[in-house]
């Protein structure tokens, strides 16, 4: 991989960093326990926990994501970054760029 390119895909991977920490500083805020003196009706209440269930998967998501491309921004520099781990092939720059955490190529990936 070109050195110009790793350069490009650490500055995505930093950008994808800091709205990552900012969707997960808003999902924390939706995610706090509801208030059981909150006088909203059964129903709305009903909804607002379903919701909250909701927020809290997207948090654990945007969690995972975050760790997976810390890793990547760790590791940009190394000989085995952009290959796939299964069949040791080049991932392809765009796939890259678009999920620099990916460690598959798109062909592995789909299997």
């Amino acid at each position: 991989m070109q050195t110009i390119n790793k350069e490009d895909i650490k500055r995505q991977i930093k950008e994808k960093i800091i709205k990552l920490n900012d969707d997960i500083i808003k999902l924390i805020d939706l995610t706090q326990p509801l208030s059981p003196d909150c006088a909203i009706g059964r129903i709305s209440r009903m909804d607002a926990i379903n919701n909250k269930s909701i927020n809290e998967a997207a948090l654990r998501q945007r969690k995972t994501q975050l760790k997976a491309l810390e890793y990547a921004l760790n590791h940009v520099d190394d000989a085995e970054f952009g290959k796939c781990v299964n069949c040791s092939r080049e991932i392809p720059l765009g796939r890259i760029m678009l999920m620099p955490e990916s460690k598959k190529c798109v062909t592995c990936a789909s299997r």
